[in-house]
């Protein structure tokens, strides 16, 4: 008898436990967790792989309507990388996620700049990735603990190349002898003069062009990246470009306001572009929107504020990036202070003589 009492006693302890455990996490006082947790019929444990994969298959499905593409490939890649270091670093193809700590994010990190050999910003930016989803596990209360909590990355700067206002003349002054140079010319300079990514010049269509504010003609779109809005005014050299291919048999069979080749195409063309102008950096459709943002506008006294809103950035912080880089506007602007300062020293001079 006094066996089952002892047993009794050992039960109601444990209930108790049991409620104390719940109620700190914050779970429902049900028949179902008590029974679980009491006799031993714990949940069973949630994996990685399947929550990731969860994850990108909702994005998936988002594509073009919350979510780029490049997004989806992302994180694609991201999984990929994931799923290939716990094979490097413990043998298996999953893990649950209640294993997951400190030391394992910092593996991770490791395994992406050694292993995979990627750069600061790379490594970074993958991390980031794999965090979100330790954030979502956190958001469902699958996870107990952050193992980023005491995690720090930060992204390198990296310095941004552009044309200078002489590289920009010499292309557009060059005469080259095939059209298909030709076209890759004026297309990445149109880009030059609006700041557009390829992507986004690749989608204009003349639906995208309408009469702005001050009654002149603007490109109106929406970053693909981003989504944000860009709002251009479109300079001469841009709406000669514009009409140049206005009847262009692309544009008319695809609804396109450019005849845009394909970004690898356009790519290694560039590279013969920039040989025959005899530009030193290696020329990338990018570099036409690091120019816009600093020699075309920057350099030419266009508040950032508004380069800003042309170039679709959500933060202004990303566009001052393109300020630090402008030497010459700060010598610029420095030389009219001097200018001041010079006539002011010369009135001091004269009234010094004049007393001596």
């Amino acid at each position: 008898m006094l066996t089952i009492y002892s047993y009794l006693d050992v039960i109601k302890s444990r209930v108790l436990d049991i409620q104390m455990e719940l109620i700190h996490k914050n779970q429902n006082l049900s028949i179902e967790n008590f029974k679980e947790l009491l006799f031993g019929s714990d949940e069973k444990q949630r994996m990685l792989v399947p929550i990731f994969q969860d994850h990108n298959n909702k994005i998936k499905e988002l594509v073009g309507k919350e979510y780029a593409p490049g997004t989806l490939e992302r994180y694609t890649t991201s999984l990929k990388h994931t799923i290939e270091f716990l094979e490097w670093k413990y043998n298996i193809s999953d893990i649950e996620i209640s294993k997951i700590n400190h030391a394992f994010v910092t593996d991770y990190e490791f395994y992406l700049r050694s292993v995979r050999n990627c750069s600061n910003n790379t490594a970074v930016k993958y991390i980031k990735n794999f965090s979100k989803i330790i954030k979502l596990c956190l958001a469902n209360d699958w996870l107990d603990k952050n193992p980023f909590a005491n995690y720090k990355s930060k992204v390198k700067e990296v310095e941004r190349v552009y044309l200078t206002e002489a590289e920009i003349q010499s292309i557009i002054e060059k005469d080259f002898k095939t059209e298909r140079l030709s076209l890759v010319r004026d297309i990445f300079l149109f880009s030059c003069f609006t700041g557009l990514a390829y992507i986004d010049v690749k989608n204009l269509t003349k639906s995208h062009i309408s009469y702005g504010i001050d009654g002149e003609k603007w490109i109106f779109t929406h970053r693909q990246k981003t989504e944000s809005a860009s709002k251009i005014p479109i300079l001469p050299v841009t709406q000669m470009i514009i009409d140049k291919y206005e009847n262009h048999p692309q544009c008319l069979n695809e609804n396109k306001l450019l005849p845009i080749l394909s970004n690898q195409k356009m790519n290694a063309y560039l590279k013969e572009i920039a040989g025959v102008c005899e530009i030193e950096n290696e020329l990338t459709f990018h570099i036409a929107r690091h120019t816009f943002a600093t020699t075309v506008t920057l350099t030419n006294g266009v508040p950032i504020e508004s380069v800003s809103k042309m170039l679709g950035h959500k933060n202004l912080r990303t566009t001052q990036h393109y300020a630090k880089v402008l030497d010459r506007k700060v010598s610029d602007d420095m030389k009219i202070l001097k200018d001041k300062f010079s006539i002011l020293d010369n009135n001091i001079l004269k009234k010094s003589s004049v007393t001596s």
